[in-house]
């Protein structure tokens, strides 16, 4: 992800951020589930005042294109209609993987050590 804000744009930095954030969420390179920067983080790396990211934040996720976890970050949000049918192919494939794990012989916390692993990429 990549964002900048021209202190010469007769745009305000609160609606560039918005404008980027969502240019690329329509163009795919921020994906559903992607985690942005923390505010203050990504303020001190543009410069800017971390009330105007979190303006930026707080539209966007009006707009459904964030969501706030609160502690735990700010995401890219599901499309529209898929936040449910995501959840239940999560659930689906969580539960097979306890049944493979639990055939295998591996405790709880090897399984979910595996998992944030994995969640890590």
């Amino acid at each position: 992800m990549t964002l900048r804000v021209d202190p010469d744009s007769p745009e305000p930095p609160f609606a560039q951020l918005h404008a980027q954030v969502t240019a690329q969420v329509a163009g795919g390179s921020l994906r559903p589930g992607d985690r942005l920067p923390p505010v203050r983080r990504l303020a001190e790396e543009l410069g800017i005042a971390p009330n105007t990211v979190a303006r930026a934040y707080r539209e966007l996720e009006a707009d459904g294109v964030l969501v706030g976890r609160g502690r735990a970050g700010t995401f890219v949000a599901a499309p529209a209609g898929r936040g449910e049918e995501a959840r239940a192919a999560a659930e689906a494939a969580a539960a097979t993987y306890a049944r493979t794990v639990r055939d295998l012989g591996l405790d709880v916390d090897a399984a979910l050590a595996l998992v944030r692993r994995s969640m890590r990429g």
